[in-house]
């Protein structure tokens, strides 16, 4: 069984983290926004264990820090998502332009 080269998976990581970077600066929604900074860090989950693969075959370290961005990239999207429902509420809308008019 062939094995993927490292090349061909950087590349992809590469790409959604690019992809990742465009939708996080070019889209004014937050949910869109989120979703961007939830892509950039999947791929690098994916540069983690790659390179944990490729480096260090029989260790488990790569895999370990993955574990751990999964975790505290599920706690920044639940308080993500309630910050903008709060906003949704408040200005009716989740633009970004919308809640930067913040009136206390």
């Amino acid at each position: 069984m062939n094995a993927v080269p490292l090349s061909y998976i950087l590349f992809v990581s590469i790409a959604l983290f690019f992809i990742g970077m465009y939708g996080l600066f070019t889209r004014r929604n937050m949910i869109t926004m989120l979703m961007s900074v939830e892509l950039m860090l999947n791929s690098v989950n994916i540069n983690f264990v790659a390179f944990n693969k490729y480096l260090y075959p029989n260790k488990l370290d790569g895999v370990f820090f993955t574990v751990f961005i999964i975790t505290i990239a599920a706690a920044e999207a639940a308080v993500a998502i309630a910050i903008i429902i709060n906003l949704y509420r408040t200005h009716q809308s989740i633009d970004v332009e919308d809640a930067t008019d913040l009136k206390f």
